[in-house]
Parts: C-alpha cells; sequence; structure tokens
C-alpha cells in the first residue's frame, strides 16, 4: 500500500510514527514506515547525539524530526535563550511555585539529583533554531515537522533549500489553510481524540473537510488511529498516510518506565483528559490527582505557555525519573490519545506495523464484500 507521498518519501507504508524513542524511530523505518523522532524539550547537543545513534543503526532507511519553531512568544526579543529562561522564571508566580511543589512532595517524588542543572526547552526561535540546523546536517533526515504552528519563513526555505521536505501540525482548520499559504509540503491534521496538543473538533469531523480544504497539499491523519480498521477510515478520507503516537508508548523499544506502561495498559478510554496542568496549552493526557488539583476553584490556574511548562519541567523529569515511587503515577505527565484504551499488551514495533497492515487489509476486504 502505496500514496504519492509514500512514493515521495521512497517509503513502503503511509504510517508515520511519532516518538521521543530514538529505538522506536529505527524499528518503524526498518519495518517500511517512517519513524519522527520528537525533539521538544532537547537542547542541540542532546539531539546531535540521539541521531547519531539513529544514523548509526537505521541502514538505507530515512526518518524525520519535530520540533516546536515559534513565529511568535513571550519574549522573542531576547538574544539568548539564557535570557528567555530568565525572563519566564521571573514571571512565574510563588504561589505555582508552591502548589506544585506542594503536590510533588504530597506524592512523595523525590528530589532531582542535580540542583543546578537547568531547563532545556525549545520554545525560543534560538533554540527550535539550532535543533533545526542540526537536523539538517543528517542526510537520512528527509523531513522537518513544527508541532507549534506555521513556521516562520526562513526556517520553511531553509528546510526547502536543503532538498528536505516540512510540514506542521494543525487541530483546527484555519491553522492548516496557513500551513499551505506558507508554502509547507504537507500537514498533519489531528483530531481532539489526539495525545498531546489537538484542538476541539474529532477526527471524522476534522480530517475530511481539512483534505478539502488544503487540496491537493498532502494530510496525514492523527488523533484516534490504533488500528487498521481506523486507519482504513482516515485513508478512505483521502488521507495520505496516518501519523501515530500514542500506539507506540508501549512498544518493547520504548523508553517508558515500567510503572508509566502499566498506566497506559489499565487506563480505558475515559480516563483521558484535556488539561492545561503541564504546557499551559490544552493537551489530552491521562487524569490523575495533578490534572484534577489544577482545576479546583480554590487552586492557581495554570499559566499560559510557556510559562506552565517552565513550570512543569522539574515535575515531568522527576515523575519520569522516579516512575516507580509508589504514588508517583498521581501527579505524573503521562500524554496520551483516547486509543489508549486499545493498549494492552506489549508488542515490537515490527509487530505493530504487521498487526496494522493486516488490519487494514481485512477491512478493506470486508468494506469490498459490501459491493453488489
Amino acid at each position: 500500500m502505496q500514496t504519492d507521498f509514500c512514493k515521495q518519501l521512497g517509503v513502503d507504508a503511509p504510517i508515520f510514527a511519532f516518538t521521543h524513542c530514538r529505538d522506536v524511530v529505527v524499528e518503524v523505518s526498518k519495518a517500511g514506515g517512517i519513524g519522527v523522532l520528537g525533539a521538544v524539550g532537547f537542547s542541540a547537543e542532546q539531539l546531535k547525539e540521539e541521531l547519531d545513534w539513529i544514523d548509526a543503526h537505521i541502514g538505507d532507511h530515512i526518518y524525520g524530526v519535530d520540533t516546536a519553531i515559534p513565529q511568535k512568544y513571550e519574549g522573542m526579543d531576547k538574544s539568548t535563550p539564557e535570557e528567555l529562561v530568565a525572563m519566564i522564571q521571573a514571571a512565574i508566580p510563588e504561589q505555582h511555585r508552591d502548589f506544585a511543589a506542594k503536590l510533588l512532595n504530597d506524592a512523595g517524588v523525590p528530589e532531582w539529583p542535580d540542583a543546578n542543572d537547568g531547563i532545556s526547552l525549545s520554545f525560543s526561535a534560538v533554540q527550535a533554531q539550532a535543533l533545526v540546523d542540526e537536523a539538517l546536517t543528517r542526510p537520512k533526515c528527509k523531513m522537518i515537522v513544527n508541532a507549534l504552528g506555521t513556521p516562520p519563513p526562513e526556517i520553511v526555505k531553509q528546510v526547502h533549500d536543503a532538498g528536505r521536505l516540512i510540514g506542521a501540525l494543525a487541530g483546527r482548520l484555519k491553522h492548516g489553510i496557513a500551513h499551505k499559504e506558507a508554502g509547507l509540503d504537507f500537514v498533519v491534521c489531528q483530531g481532539s481524540e489526539g495525545g498531546g496538543h489537538a484542538g476541539e473538533v474529532t477526527s471524522m469531523v476534522l480530517w475530511p473537510q481539512m483534505i478539502d480544504a488544503v487540496a491537493p497539499l498532502p494530510v496525514l491523519a492523527a488523533g484516534g488511529i490504533g488500528n487498521g480498521r481506523q486507519m482504513l477510515a482516515a485513508m478512505s478520507m483521502g488521507a495520505a498516510g496516518v501519523w501515530m503516537g500514542s500506539r507506540w508508548l508501549i512498544s518493547t523499544e520504548a523508553q517508558s518506565e515500567p510503572a508509566q506502561r502499566e498506566s497506559y495498559k489499565s487506563a480505558s478510554s475515559e480516563d483521558t483528559v484535556r488539561s492545561r496542568s503541564f504546557t499551559g496549552k490544552t493537551a489530552r493526557m491521562l487524569k490523575n490527582e495533578w490534572t484534577e488539583a489544577w482545576e479546583q476553584e480554590d487552586t492557581p490556574d495554570p499559566l499560559p505557555m510557556p510559562l506552565q511548562g517552565y513550570l512543569t519541567f522539574d515535575a515531568v523529569r522527576r515523575t519520569h525519573r522516579y516512575a516507580g515511587v509508589e504514588d508517583c503515577q498521581k501527579v505524573a505527565f503521562n500524554p496520551v490519545g483516547q486509543v489508549v484504551g486499545q493498549m494492552n499488551t506489549e508488542e515490537s514495533c515490527r509487530d505493530i506495523m504487521y498487526s496494522l497492515l493486516n488490519e487494514y487489509a481485512e477491512a478493506l476486504e470486508n468494506v469490498q464484500g459490501l459491493s453488489s
């Protein structure tokens, strides 16, 4: 099964795996899809280390890099990441710091071992530019994806001049149209079912509208895809491929800690919530005591992005590092889509790929059997 977009990239299957795990990137690409490394939160040095490993293990296959390239943001006049971080830290109210610290302490989450280990988040143009520069030094990196709106014109030109493709996520129709007008090569259209940041409109409604609105630009369908039947639904609407993130979280190659895996495996689709409590923008994740605490009337409201993300950076890394602590999952950041209710068993990325394609073929056969 190949779409024109697959042929353009030279991959066998229109399955795009968004992941923060380099092993998943490699295994999905080797199995015929294309792994896309989520680099938000990486420093340029960390990204170099990850891409060095991917290049050494992926063979002749290709991959992509996803980052957050802002057009406008608070503090964009600051010339260095250090100045930006200092400005944002000064803007975070003390009551928010105290509230976040209390939630972590009440759950018994240990402190981060190095108090001088600072924050590195790619929310500024300076940081994002460094990540794009590093990614474009890699011949096997064939696409750059922006998770934070339409990329600035200079980034679009830089990626095109390097002979690569550039796309961006869109949770609203107007965002996809803006991507097309900016000269992007594809749109990742994510419905509200998806994990992480997503809009208000469900995939079944949003996908066909987006496909029509940005045609002939390829659209990758995201949000609510966890098996081959859902994949067929997206492809039948005209999608050029499917963009999947949640499904890989409990793959055998994923870096999820055992306690985090169990949280995902035991959750139903009703156990997710769209919350601003970790990033400042509405994102879908497993609901827990942390997400519920920020919704109470007598507690602080989440700050806007990027303030809330800088406030909770320590919480995210601590709950990941100490995921096995008894009550840690009560306050952990576990972004995932509503397909979490289908994520019950751990499989290798290769087996997941085979299952997706086999289920797709069986579903297609069933539909064709309905024709007279």
